[in-house]
């Protein structure tokens, strides 16, 4: 039972101290929020200590519809003249200034860790160009040969060769379609059938030699 009082002893003086130093006003959810996590206050405790700082006139309370409100007793704290206030005011200005411009260096700086993590390291990038002087030494090698080769082609070798190609691909499909031709005049008046036809004449088709007409 003592260790529990002085918890609770403990808890309102913290939030005592937490109020005076924030001098503003606070529900009784945003004190839990702000402490629980650093000093693992409960919300229950920090409630009924809130309530009873009130009690004891060391806090103030307002009720605002349903919600209650706290802030430090202001008679504790000494008057600010016009004075102070404009200087208050100027170094709010001047720190406004500096988070600003403090928040714009964080993102640019965010930004440029987000470029180096997604880059490569030196390592990998000394990796890389070892493979890649690989590869073009290899490309390298290769065309060397290519140069050196005694067997090349002219240009007007190469397309007397595609002409000669389409000419010949031209005659086959023609035969082939004269053959087919014969062959359906042949077989209107025999008895038996094409297959039998063929092997009786000994014609051996494209489709028997596995090959077909090439496109021009």
């Amino acid at each position: 039972m003592r260790a529990a009082t002085s918890h609770n002893i403990h808890g309102a003086t913290l939030i005592l101290a937490y109020l005076n130093e924030k001098n503003r006003p606070y529900s009784a959810q945003d004190v839990f929020c702000n402490l629980q996590k650093q000093h693992g206050l409960g919300k229950t405790a920090v409630v009924k200590a809130m309530e009873q700082l009130a009690v004891e006139g060391k806090i103030k309370e307002k009720i605002y519809g349903k919600q209650k409100i706290y802030f430090p007793d202001q008679s504790q704290f000494k008057d600010v003249n016009d004075a102070d206030l404009k200087a208050m005011d100027g170094q709010i200005s001047e720190l406004s200034t500096e988070v600003q411009s403090i928040t714009q260096s964080c993102r640019e700086l965010d930004t440029e860790l987000k470029e180096l993590s997604s880059s490569l390291t030196t390592e990998e990038v000394a990796s890389q160009i070892k493979e890649l002087k690989a590869e073009c030494s290899g490309y390298r090698e290769r065309l060397e040969k290519i140069k050196s080769a005694t067997n090349h082609v002219t240009p007007e070798e190469k397309e007397k060769v595609y002409k000669e190609h389409n000419t010949y691909v031209k005659e086959w499909k023609k035969r082939k379609r004269l053959a087919s031709d014969m062959m359906n005049a042949i077989l209107e008046g025999y008895p038996k059938s094409k297959k039998q036809f063929l092997e009786e004449v000994g014609v051996e088709t494209d489709e028997d030699c596995k090959v077909a007409v090439p496109n021009t």
